[in-house]
Parts: structure tokens; C-alpha cells; sequence
């Protein structure tokens, strides 16, 4: 199911179906949440988060949308992006990418051709 890129890419990827349970993470998901790790799947996203980002987890999930922002924990800055995927036509559930960002991360505007 999974490929192999997508199992050892430098992203932390964690998917969870319609409900929130947590269906897989990729090797760089499970060593970032290192105290639970792998352990994790099969648990539900709600366990793990305070109410108000569990709620825009519903939203996302109900919607069909996307989010990104970012945080710093530890020093370390991180994009974060969370988007449903489908199945059928149908939410499937979500997925959630988390990237470090540098210290500067340069911004280009391109033009249309």
C-alpha cells in the first residue's frame, strides 16, 4: 500500500481514517513521537490533542479541506500540513505532513507563463 519513498522520506507523515483513528506513520512520524512511536496506530487522534485542534481535525475531516501553519517547539520550526484524502469521492480521513524548516526559508514569487 504504502511505497517506499513515502515510508522513509525526511517528512513526518501520519494518516488517520474518517473517525481519527491513526491507520499508518512513516518511519520519520514514529521516531518524532518517539515516546509512543508505532505504537500510536490504532489509537485515536482525539487521545493526543487539546479540544480546539481536534475540532478543526472534525472540520477538516467533515469538509474535505486542507490547513498549514507552522510552530517551534524546542528551537526547531516546522511547517505542518494537514489534508483529507478520499476514497470513492468519499473522506477517507486525514493526512498530516510536518517538515523542519531552516532558520530562513526564502520566499520566490514566480511568474505565469
Amino acid at each position: 500500500m504504502i511505497k517506499d519513498w513515502i515510508k522513509n522520506t525526511n517528512c513526518a507523515i501520519t494518516i488517520c481514517d474518517a473517525d481519527g483513528f491513526i491507520i499508518y506513520m512513516n518511519e520519520k512520524s514514529i521516531s518524532t513521537f518517539s515516546r509512543e512511536g508505532k505504537s500510536l496506530i490504532g489509537h485515536n487522534l482525539k487521545d493526543c490533542h487539546p479540544p480546539k485542534a481536534w475540532s478543526k481535525i472534525q472540520e477538516l475531516i467533515t469538509t474535505g479541506g486542507s490547513n498549514a501553519y507552522t510552530i517551534e517547539k524546542n528551537g526547531v520550526k516546522k511547517m505542518i500540513y494537514q489534508t483529507a484524502w478520499f476514497e470513492e469521492d468519499k473522506v477517507g480521513g486525514l493526512i498530516e505532513i510536518s517538515m523542519v524548516l531552516p532558520d530562513v526559508v526564502p520566499h520566490y514569487v514566480r511568474e505565469s507563463k
